[in-house]
């Protein structure tokens, strides 16, 4: 448990080291957006940003709660045309607790002279702790403590405590606690024009003299939610009784108690809350369940107790301690790296396995991307495979939920098998928008990004490295096998014989890149024979196959049978798979596209000088009224995520089969071409980057996974983290360095290592799971040293160069780099 001090400092937090907090210090008003995203609270369940109790939505202060799958669908009315969006709901805020003195204004960050304000998130235990120390205009000091905490064992439980300490006066002090439901979605500027009142009012009322009770339901969903409040006041270590008064209106319940408190003396306010919607397992009804879970909550204390518990053991599988050659840059990488896996634990944990829930690409923590499933998945499932991959399991269910979805967007393209969206929310339809609006401009403009296609070569490549990892069989064959033979199927149909070239091409979709979306002059979107595109076309049909040869011979004659796959289609597969087509420029480089090179190369220095930051190059230029597709300009990796996830190896053997040559050489010479034209515009960029360049130049690999380190931290992108993390950037940073610097990679049944560090990273220690087994992986400058825990499952094969080892459970390998 955390104990505060007489004195207003702030207590250390966790082990006491800072390498396990984000601190700020001072209340600086335009920074508090950006830092109530970073100390977010949540626990897969629900999530919680971190803006202050007495807070309310305005310029300054954005409080947000929100459901994991928490979905509400709205149509607006925009230039003409009627816009229709689900988004992710905001939901009633349960932090309210404030105060006032003798009667006086309540209390207001800005409305008082802060002499101490200090907050820090706690990361070992899953803390929030604000100390501050306030003077008012009559000259009365307080010390104002508190800690807050979204429960990871009980996920759904929420808690905060507060304590007030005159230093200087005496006198009335009046307590205000409450449930908020009048809240709207209004945490993204650019989403304000659009309908945002997705809450109705069921009930509010008191359930006894501690206790207030709140149900509200989705306008469109009808999805209920239900919250309980229980607050008491203690003074030495006492409860008191006090009198309160209830205020109530549709949407709101709050109670008001008062109290004549001492100089010196301490007071503190326990607020503990429930929260349960009709979507919950177990239960009859939410408002009885929220009501039944308030009556048997324990103390603050006690929820603090088995919460930090619960972090510790997650803790244990997902640390990773390093060391830097600067002392300084261990701790403050260390402190980044754990709040990055903090943030991903908070969006899917062991609570996510019972929801039907996706990886939103910016958390549970904001409106931004209105909280929709993207392909960000391709960059987290890593992390989670080698410790909970339980967890992964439970997410790639929700893919197969909506396989039927898929299947009907595949045959209404005119397509056979499944076409998964770019966006997915509730229930597996497309939900990217139509129109997307540039704040640089101000003009709605057509979103094509629906044309992403390459979003069902990320589900086969998510459920294929699950499989690698656990050898689930029992899920490859009841739910990953059908969804890879469906999106094979989908590529199949999606080629298009050339004959004149004798080879199939993919037309009309776009790239991971997005800067590109149509030919410059063309009447309609979509581009052609998109290298990354056509290339995991290839591999999830090649994948397709070979899953067919691992099942038992019943499995695959039901799943046949099923889908009615015979001979026939099986052979035009691998004849797809054989001739797909890719483009190649003059001198050899793949091109990102059918006509990349024709394009116009970009003034990059004078758009710097001009610009400085412009990683929005898209916006910048459409605000010019120019735009990218011009010019050989990207966002973000395309071409280069063929060797983000393939080895040299594997890359090879598909070029092989489709004829085409290619040489090791191929990978450093495309890398230098296209970094040269990216603007870095989505954060995932850098990750991708760092990765690809970590065996050929390790400094600039090591200066992109510090950028890419940053991003969230820093708002590198100027106004993007206050309104959710970017997720994916968030767990490729640590996977950068768990598996691209230790060179983890699953190769024909045997994990491989390679360690490549960079100067700047001299040790690394973490835990892998793999096959059953609990390997403690340590590598340093010269040594690769894998502890198998002891176990009796079967013993793994563990590659190093171009040898393999059989390793049993309490074996060790040493290995000499």
């Amino acid at each position: 448990m955390i104990s505060y001090p007489s004195q207003p400092e702030i207590p250390a937090a966790g082990d006491g080291s800072s390498s396990w907090s984000l601190a700020y210090d001072g209340f600086k008003p335009e920074q508090e957006g950006l830092r109530e995203t970073l100390c977010t609270l949540g626990n897969g369940f629900f999530a919680t940003r971190g803006a202050r109790p007495e807070a309310v939505a305005d310029n300054v202060h954005y409080p947000g709660t929100y459901l994991a799958g928490g979905y509400n669908r709205l149509q607006t009315t925009i230039a003409g045309r009627v816009i229709e969006n689900e988004d992710l709901v905001n939901f009633p805020n349960w932090l309210p607790l404030s105060f006032r003195i003798d009667g006086e204004s309540w209390f207001d960050l800005v409305k008082f002279e802060l002499l101490v304000y200090r907050q820090v998130l706690d990361l070992q235990q899953g803390v929030l702790l604000h100390t501050i120390r306030f003077r008012d205009g009559k000259g009365r000091i307080t010390l104002l403590r508190s800690r807050r905490l979204v429960h990871m064992r009980s996920p759904h439980y929420a808690a905060l405590e507060m304590t007030l300490t005159p230093e200087n006066w005496s006198g009335p002090l009046e307590i205000r606690t409450a449930l908020d439901g009048r809240v709207i979605n209004g945490g993204v500027e650019r989403y304000r024009q659009l309908g945002n009142t997705h809450l109705e009012p069921v009930a509010q009322e008191p359930l006894d003299e501690e206790t207030i009770f709140l149900q509200v339901q989705t306008s469109q969903s009808r999805l209920y939610a239900a919250l309980t409040a229980r607050t008491r006041v203690f003074q030495n270590s006492h409860p008191l009784a006090l009198k309160r008064s209830v205020v109530a209106e549709p949407g709101y319940i709050g109670q008001q108690l008062s109290i004549h408190i001492g100089r010196g003396q301490e007071l503190r306010l326990e607020k503990v809350v429930a929260l349960y919607t009709s979507g919950d397992q177990a239960i009859a009804e939410c408002g009885l369940e929220a009501e039944k879970a308030s009556r048997r909550a324990g103390s603050f204390a006690g929820l603090l107790a088995s919460h930090s518990q619960a972090w510790s053991h997650l803790w244990r599988l997902f640390d990773i301690e390093i060391k830097l050659d600067d002392p300084k840059a261990t701790e403050e990488t260390a402190m980044i790296l754990r709040l990055h896996v903090f943030h991903l634990l908070q969006t899917a944990s062991v609570s996510t396995m019972d929801l039907d829930a996706g990886i939103p690409a910016r958390g549970w923590h904001g409106e931004a991307y209105r909280g929709h499933v993207f392909w960000d998945e391709m960059f987290v499932f890593p992390l989670l495979n080698f410790r909970v991959p339980e967890i992964t399991r439970a997410l790639l269910r929700y893919r197969y939920r909506r396989l039927n979805e898929a299947r009907a967007a595949a045959a209404g393209a005119g397509y056979r098998g499944a076409m998964f969206p770019w966006q997915s929310g509730s229930d597996g339809r497309e939900e990217s928008q139509e129109l997307h609006l540039n704040p640089k401009s101000g003009r709605w403009l057509p979103d094509n990004t629906r044309l992403q296609r390459h979003v069902n070569a990320t589900i086969a490549y998510n459920i294929w490295q699950y499989y690698q990892v656990t050898l689930d069989m029992e899920f490859l064959s009841f739910y990953g096998a059908e969804m890879i033979l469906e999106i094979a199927r989908f590529w199949a149909s999606i080629a298009t014989y050339n004959p004149d070239l004798d080879r199939y091409e993919i037309l009309g979709v776009m790239g991971p890149d997005e800067y590109h979306d149509h030919y410059p002059g063309a009447d309609g979107p979509g581009l052609n024979n998109n290298a990354y595109t056509n290339v995991m076309a290839v591999w999830v049909l090649c994948c397709a196959l070979d899953l067919l040869d691992l099942l038992t011979h019943d499995r695959r004659q039901e799943l046949c049978e099923r889908l009615d796959l015979g001979p026939d289609e099986m052979r035009h597969w691998r004849e797809v798979s054989t001739r797909m087509r890719v483009i190649f420029h003059e001198d050899g480089i793949i091109s990102q596209f059918e006509g990349y090179e024709q394009l116009a190369e970009f003034d990059w220095e004078g758009y710097r000088r001009k610009y400085g930051n412009i990683q929005r190059l898209d916006r910048i230029l459409e605000a010019e009224g120019d735009s990218p597709n011009a010019y050989k300009a990207s966002k973000q990796a395309d071409v280069l995520m063929l060797f983000y996830l393939f080895s040299s190896e594997e890359l090879g053997r598909l070029f092989r089969r489709l004829g085409y040559p290619f040489a090791y050489e191929t990978i450093p010479r495309n890398i230098e071409y296209y970094l040269g034209r990216t603007s870095h515009g989505s954060t995932l960029s850098r990750v991708v980057h760092s990765w690809v360049l970590a065996r050929s130049d390790r400094p600039a690999s090591w200066r992109q996974f510090s950028e890419a380190l940053h991003s969230d931290l820093q708002d590198v992108q100027g106004g993007t983290t206050p309104e959710g993390i970017h997720l994916g950037a968030m767990a490729g940073s640590v996977d950068l360095i768990k598996r691209g610097y230790t060179g983890t990679e699953l190769r024909g049944n045997v994990l491989w290592f390679n360690p490549s560090l960079p100067a700047e990273l001299t040790d690394l220690r973490m835990r892998l799971r793999y096959r059953g087994h609990a390997l403690d992986l340590h590598v340093s400058t010269d040594r690769l040293r894998i502890a198998a825990r002891k176990c009796e499952v079967e013993p793994v094969r563990i590659g190093f160069k171009d040898k393999t080892h059989v390793l049993h459970g309490g074996e060790t390998l040493e290995l000499t780099l």
